[in-house]
């Protein structure tokens, strides 16, 4: 089964090496939507589905916190998980986090593996190395 993933990130960058995390582990994609703040990502998922949302905390128009809440509210898309990659780490602010619904925290910058190791876990993606 392929997945349907959305990117919420304010920087382009960090959209691209998340995007092609996900390519280059091998993880069966089937859509990979991308917004710049919550707001989009709202619009997408209007008529789209995504399996997994990844998205940033600290972004303009809406943020990360404001679109979990939105997400929560909404019964047909409150089922999404949603991973937070960010620079904001806190141990409070992802007990807030993990307490509004998000799966996991990943802390930029990143290793690639992580990415796959969280998709693998959240949706039991099949490890094809």
């Amino acid at each position: 089964m392929a997945f349907n993933f959305l990117i919420v990130d304010d920087s382009e960058t960090v959209r691209a090496v998340i995007a092609k995390t996900l390519h280059v582990a091998g993880l069966p994609i089937n859509e990979l939507y991308q917004a710049a703040n919550g707001k989009d990502a709202l619009d997408i998922l209007a008529g789209h589905w995504a399996d997994l949302i990844f998205t940033d905390i600290n972004m303009p128009v809406m943020d990360g916190i404001e679109f979990i809440d939105r997400l929560g509210a909404d019964d047909m898309l409150k089922s999404i998980p949603v991973v937070i990659v960010s620079t904001e780490g806190s141990q409070t602010r992802i007990e807030q986090l993990k307490a509004k619904g998000a799966v996991a925290y990943v802390r930029k910058p990143f290793q690639p593996e992580l990415i796959r190791k969280v998709v693998e876990e959240t949706l039991g993606a099949p490890n094809e190395n």
